[in-house]
């Protein structure tokens, strides 16, 4: 049995998603939330039941409006607060820990959010599909005690999906956040805001899919092909050695 099949505090979960994806990527503002709206509300759109998480966000008092879980929910169908817990958003633009603490709020650790992921999945019947997205980065801190490959260990998703931008500097931050998350499940990276028609954005795609030998996905429609259409854990994806 997967560790997130169990709460923290041993309790058996029988309804973790049929599918479970999390979302991360090579820094902020690379559009992680995007990306997977998009891949969800596709997926929602073939007729499958999906679901977000976001187990802590932090965001500009002036954004408190529009956090990344309204545009999740959105997506899903799903009210804003099951997306991210109300007591798990924080208005100052920190890393969710920090923010906690900037705010006088209580401290909390990576088994608490995967306490409440777990207990926060529909009862009725597994969703198809969900994506977690986590704040920030690969190691940006998601609680006291952990980062988002520490999350990801935790969650022991099927695919991680993570999201960079195909600029110069791209391939650098591929191979360190891979190098980071290891080799212990499947990584699918997608381009996020690739132009076919800029010269470095294709050296960039063919430098990761033929020097590094992995999956590169560009486009919303085929990175739910790649989520959707395959058995997840049947791919091995090269990992990259250090130089």
């Amino acid at each position: 049995m997967r560790r997130a099949d169990r709460t923290p505090d041993g309790r058996i979960v029988s309804n973790r998603p049929r599918r479970l994806i999390v979302v991360t990527g090579t820094g902020t503002n690379i559009g992680k939330t995007w990306v997977a709206a998009a891949t969800l509300a596709e997926l929602r759109g073939r007729g499958l039941r999906v679901a977000a998480r976001k187990p802590a966000q932090s965001f500009a008092p002036q954004d408190a409006t529009t956090p990344d879980s309204a545009v999740l929910a959105g997506a899903t169908g799903e009210p804003p607060d099951a997306v991210c817990p109300l007591h798990r958003c924080y208005p100052i633009a920190l890393a969710p820990p920090m923010a906690a603490e900037a705010l006088g709020r209580s401290a909390f650790g990576i088994e608490d959010l995967v306490l409440e992921l777990n207990a926060s999945w529909p009862a009725d019947e597994p969703v198809d599909v969900a994506c977690v997205e986590g704040s920030g980065g690969v190691a940006s801190p998601q609680a006291m005690d952990g980062d988002t490959a520490t999350l990801i260990d935790a969650v022991d998703p099927d695919l991680v999906i993570l999201v960079a931008e195909p600029a110069l500097g791209s391939i650098n931050l591929v191979r360190l956040c891979l190098r980071f998350l290891g080799d212990r499940r499947p990584v699918a990276v997608h381009l996020n805001r690739f132009d076919s028609s800029c010269a470095l954005h294709q050296r960039n795609l063919g430098w990761l899919v033929e020097r590094e030998g992995l999956e590169v996905t560009t486009d919303v429609t085929a990175l739910v092909e790649r989520v959707n259409g395959q058995t997840l854990r049947s791919h091995q994806f090269r990992s990259v050695s250090p130089a």
